[in-house]
């Protein structure tokens, strides 16, 4: 299979940050960096500098930490936002302007045609000034198609070298995706970004799909975290694109941890099953799939738990069966006859019925007492 061709550009610092009750130190936004740099993400969206002054020297911090990654900032079409963002050092500016009627209407009260036009001047600012723009359109998912194709044409010609696609509120579906996608990969001259939200569940299902219609870059959050119902998930992303993109550039043996340091920082807990690196993504109880499992993991797992960092649970209940008792038993180094493993068995069934978790501290306790019983 011929690998996908395309980069990520992780805006957790930015979008993920824009989580409401989310806020990253500069210290914390570092180590974030560092992760993902680690991880062979190509572009990290530093932040939002003309938020504020902290906000401008954390990007400025990140941007001269020497990473592999490009690192970029996040600015409106606005003269001081871009001269703001420049002096931070990155490497790259995201200019942004709304380009579907509603938001135009809402926001502007005046022609969208006339906001592009103020708009290209800006992009013109930062060309001038030796800096790569990535001009976005935000709501393009509600933006008729022959307006966003012109948007895209104007900004190309002005010297953006990436355009951006953002379905800011979560409203495509997949096939959705995939006919504006490749409608207008083919109408453009630059490479497309695609940035999803995820309000009705799509966002990684879409990411994927821009992919496969020709999008090169990718924009992800660590956890899928960001406004509203959040971003298009890091670490799905990235395991989906290896093994249905073709793309083995990454390494993702340090997703578990940039995954669980981001749910530190952030204060959001990750759902137990979710998946990649959720506590039950790699979790197992029924006794068929575990007695499978331990002839040949790929019976009931797609892809390995160590690759993305993780390790792999056998956990006991009502639907364990034997072989999985024994396995887990005899990690702790229990030896039982089999009659005293089937009243084990029955014991832990019994005690899971009423919602209690077979910790090893009361699967011990269920052994004494079946070994007392033949005493």
């Amino acid at each position: 299979m011929k690998p996908w061709n395309i980069e990520i550009c992780d805006v957790t610092l930015r979008d993920g940050e824009q989580t409401p009750g989310v806020s990253f130190s500069c210290e914390e936004k570092v180590g974030i960096a560092r992760m993902l740099d680690t991880i062979g993400i190509e572009v990290i969206e530093a932040g939002f500098p003309a938020v504020s002054k902290n906000e401008k020297q954390c990007v400025k911090t990140i941007a001269n930490l020497g990473l592999d990654a490009r690192v970029c900032g996040f600015a409106r079409a606005r003269e001081q936002d871009v001269a703001t963002a420049i002096d931070c050092g990155v490497d790259m500016v995201s200019i942004f302007i709304p380009t579907s009627e509603l938001h135009v209407r809402i926001k502007f009260k005046k022609p969208r045609e006339l906001v592009l036009e103020d708009a290209l001047g800006i992009i013109d600012f930062a060309t001038d000034h030796g800096v790569q723009v990535r001009f976005a359109a935000e709501d393009a998912s509600r933006t008729d198609l022959p307006f966003l194709k012109e948007v895209y044409r104007r900004a190309s010609e002005h010297g953006a070298v990436l355009l951006s696609f953002a379905d800011t509120v979560g409203c495509l579906i997949p096939t959705e995706m995939q006919r504006i996608m490749t409608e207008l990969v083919a109408s453009v001259d630059k490479p497309l970004c695609a940035h999803c939200h995820n309000d009705m569940g799509c966002a990684v299902a879409n990411t994927i799909t821009a992919a496969e219609a020709g999008a090169f870059q990718l924009h992800t959050t660590v956890n899928g975290i960001g406004e509203r119902a959040g971003n298009a998930s890091l670490e799905e992303v990235l395991v989906a694109l290896r093994m249905k993109g073709g793309i083995d550039r990454y390494n993702l043996s340090h997703l578990t941890e940039l995954s669980h340091m981001v749910e530190k920082y952030s204060g959001i807990t990750l759902p137990r099953n979710k998946p990649v690196t959720g506590e039950l993504a790699f979790s197992h109880e029924s006794g068929i799939h575990i007695a499978a499992i331990l002839e040949d993991p790929a019976t009931y797992e797609y892809f390995p738990p160590d690759m993305v960092g993780s390790e792999r649970k056998f956990i006991l209940g009502k639907h364990t069966g034997k072989k999985a008792l024994e396995h887990v038993m005899a990690s702790l180094g229990c030896e039982l006859t089999d009659k005293q493993v089937c009243r084990v068995l029955d014991l832990v069934k019994d005690h899971s019925e009423h919602k209690c978790n077979i910790t090893p501290d009361v699967l011990k306790k269920l052994i004494r007492k079946a070994q007392e019983e033949k005493a």
